[in-house]
């Protein structure tokens, strides 16, 4: 959509943004050139959903 960004375009199709929208901007070489906001039509490559998952790290709470 016209004035659409990554991060509303990674959250409206994904569902998320965190480490999502760094897999967009590496995937579409030039895109961040084209300033915050995207014209109508810009064509974006996504990954997949797989490839979109984000590794969590295990916290461990050694003190009460």
């Amino acid at each position: 959509m016209d004035g659409e960004t990554v991060d509303e375009i990674c959250h409206r199709v994904l569902g998320k943004t965190a480490g999502v929208t760094e897999q967009v901007l590496e995937l579409n070489p030039g895109l961040a050139e084209r300033g915050p906001r995207l014209p109508g039509g810009t064509a974006v490559i996504l990954p997949d959903a797989a490839a979109a998952q984000v590794a969590t790290i295990d916290i461990v709470q050694l003190w009460d």
